[in-house]
């Protein structure tokens, strides 16, 4: 909800914020980062909502490596809160004008003094995929040594693609030792890769992957999606998570709505196309037996098999459409409708549902 809104062009209100966070508390997410409460005056009343209103999720906040962010994020009535500080020489030259000592001290102090208010501490090393391996496993086992609990894999903009991350992932879980820390990844989608980054990172030995809902935020191409990251690790890693997915596509509206962002009809699990099927060969695949085009159950995230009419479709698919509408078929019927369907298709016009209706009752008389 932080990287989220980070959007550029979205700005939510306080309450907005908070329907969004009880309907990730219902999905099941574990943590929530509910804002950067020393952002703004509204910033700051979302976050404190919604620690006080969550019970069943984390609520955690972002903060940089400065006391007045930590004491704001106390203040929110958070009980964790996010510290990050970026690690990589390009950052720590041209923005934050600070050595690698320096760095490691900001970090060091910061959580010690979460830590000393009782704040389970989650650390970002901002710009991980472009740090110096050795630092960032140095930087990370210093923050672990001053109580950190996680511990995030920053791929700021993009840059890592799945055997890369992968090993990334190893190399932090064999170099920092102790203080039984979890290992979390924060994926971009500059290339496209935010999604297989973090599953491959979760299969690597990671503990938490960071997500925004339909991949929004974060600046730039956005964040890898939540729905897409739970889908693939729970169908596909065949791992048990917490997320109850019939409710995957009603939070991916409401997320659309509230940032005025459409989703695209050919996204994963949740757009409109991700189980509408048109082609003749698929939709006499699919009606036979739904795995031999479907990976999942479009159930199984909160969707519905949609069965489209167009240029490419059979007669399977006019067969289902009428039988679905109380009409058993004959052939001549069949091919009747399927020409003017084809006809329609060829001029270049998309076929509504409105259109199909009219054909098939001008075809009947």
């Amino acid at each position: 909800m932080r990287d989220g809104e980070q959007t550029p062009g979205v700005a939510l209100k306080p309450e907005d914020k908070l329907t969004i966070a009880l309907k990730l508390e219902e999905l099941g997410v574990d943590s929530i980062e509910a804002g950067f409460p020393i952002v703004s005056d509204g910033e700051f009343k979302a976050v404190r909502s919604i620690a006080r209103e969550v019970n069943n999720s984390e609520v955690i906040a972002l903060s940089r490596t400065r006391r007045e962010d930590i004491d704001k994020a106390i203040d929110a009535d958070v009980k964790a809160v996010h510290i990050f500080i970026a690690t990589s020489d390009l950052h720590m030259k041209y923005k934050l004008k600070m050595d690698r000592e320096e760095v490691v001290k900001a970090a060091v102090d910061a959580v010690s003094y979460a830590k000393s208010h009782g704040l389970t501490v989650e650390f970002s090393a901002e710009d991980a995929t472009r740090s110096d391996p050795n630092f960032l496993a140095r930087v990370f086992q210093e923050v672990v040594n001053a109580g950190a609990y996680r511990l995030d894999i920053a791929d700021t903009v993009g840059i890592m693609w799945p055997s890369k991350m992968a090993s990334l992932v190893k190399f932090i879980r064999e170099k920092v030792k102790g203080g039984d820390y979890l290992l979390s990844v924060h994926c971009h989608d500059d290339f496209g890769m935010a999604v297989a980054n973090s599953v491959a990172a979760i299969e690597a030995g990671a503990d938490q992957a960071h997500g925004t809902i339909n991949g929004v935020g974060g600046e730039r191409a956005g964040n890898a999606a939540l729905e897409e990251i739970a889908a693939a690790v729970k169908f596909l890693l065949n791992y048990n998570i917490r997320v109850r997915f019939e409710k995957i596509k009603e939070v991916s509206d409401l997320v659309s709505r509230l940032f005025r962002i459409p989703v695209p009809p050919n996204k994963a699990i949740v757009g409109t196309n991700a189980f509408s099927h048109e082609s003749g060969i698929h939709v006499h695949g699919v009606l036979s037996n739904p795995l031999t085009y479907e990976p999942i159950s479009p159930e199984n995230v909160g969707m519905n098999r949609r069965i489209v009419i167009g240029k490419h479709s059979g007669k399977h698919s006019v067969v289902y459409i009428l039988r679905s509408m109380g009409i058993e078929p004959s052939d001549e019927i069949v091919n009747m409708i399927l020409r003017k369907i084809k006809e329609m298709g060829d001029r270049g016009l998309r076929v509504s549902e409105e259109d199909i209706r009219r054909i098939i009752m001008e075809t009947l008389g």
